[in-house]
C-alpha cells in the first residue's frame, strides 16, 4: 500500500512543462549549422579579395567545432535518456513532429533536466554557429584543403536533417537521427583538422 500512496503522490506531484520541440529543435539546428560546411566547397569560390579575415587560429576552430559536436553528442544521448521527456514516448509516440502534440505531465526532477538541457542547448546554437563559421573561412581562405569527399559528406548530413523537416516524423525518430548525424559530424571535423595547410603545433 505504501509503495501506491507514494506513486500516487508521484503523479500528483506533475507540471506541464514547455513542448518538447522546442528543446529537439533547437538542437537540430545547431546540428545543421555545422552541416552547412557543406556550401563552402561551391560559394567559396566566390570570394573576394577584400573579404574580412578571421583572427582565429585555425587549429583553435576546428578544435572549438568538435567540441561542439561532441557535446551535441551528449545532449542527443540525454534526450535518448528521457523519453517520456524529450521523444514522445506514449500516447503521442506516433506523432508527426510539430509543435502541441508531445506534451506530457512530469516531475520535478524532469522538470529540472528540462531546463538544464535548454541552457545546454542555447549556449551550444549558439558556439556551434560561431566555429561553422570561423571554420567555414579559414576553408574559404584556403587554410583547410579538403578533399571535396568531405564536403559532400558534410552535405549528406545536412539532407539527413533536412528530411526531418520534410517528413514530418515522429519526435523519437528525430531525436535518434539527429544522434547519429552528431556522431557522423564529429568524425568529419576530426577529418578536416588532417587538412590544415599548416597546423599549429
Amino acid at each position: 500500500m505504501a509503495g501506491k500512496a507514494q506513486a500516487e503522490q508521484d503523479d500528483a506531484d506533475t507540471r506541464m512543462p514547455p513542448d518538447p520541440f522546442a528543446a529537439v529543435l533547437p538542437a537540430l539546428a545547431a546540428l545543421g549549422a555545422i552541416a552547412s560546411i557543406a556550401a563552402i566547397h561551391w560559394s567559396g569560390q566566390e570570394k573576394t579579395a577584400t573579404r574580412t579575415r578571421t583572427k582565429r587560429k585555425t587549429g583553435a576552430s576546428l578544435r572549438d567545432l568538435e567540441t561542439c559536436c561532441l557535446g551535441l553528442s551528449e545532449i542527443f544521448r540525454r534526450f535518448q535518456r528521457h523519453p517520456r521527456v524529450f521523444a514522445g514516448e506514449g500516447a503521442q509516440a506516433s506523432a508527426p513532429l510539430k509543435f502541441g502534440v508531445h506534451g506530457t505531465r512530469i516531475r520535478a526532477d524532469a522538470q529540472k533536466l528540462y531546463l538544464q538541457l535548454m541552457n545546454d542547448i542555447a549556449s551550444m546554437l549558439v558556439l556551434a554557429a560561431q566555429n561553422a563559421f570561423d571554420v567555414m573561412t579559414a576553408i574559404e581562405d584556403g587554410e583547410i584543403e579538403a578533399p571535396e569527399e568531405v564536403f559532400f559528406s558534410f552535405g549528406e548530413q545536412q539532407e539527413r536533417l533536412n528530411k526531418i523537416i520534410q517528413d514530418r516524423v515522429t519526435l523519437r525518430a528525430a531525436v535518434d537521427t539527429g544522434a547519429e548525424v552528431a556522431e557522423r559530424l564529429t568524425a568529419l571535423v576530426r577529418e578536416l583538422r588532417k587538412y590544415q595547410k599548416s597546423p599549429e603545433k
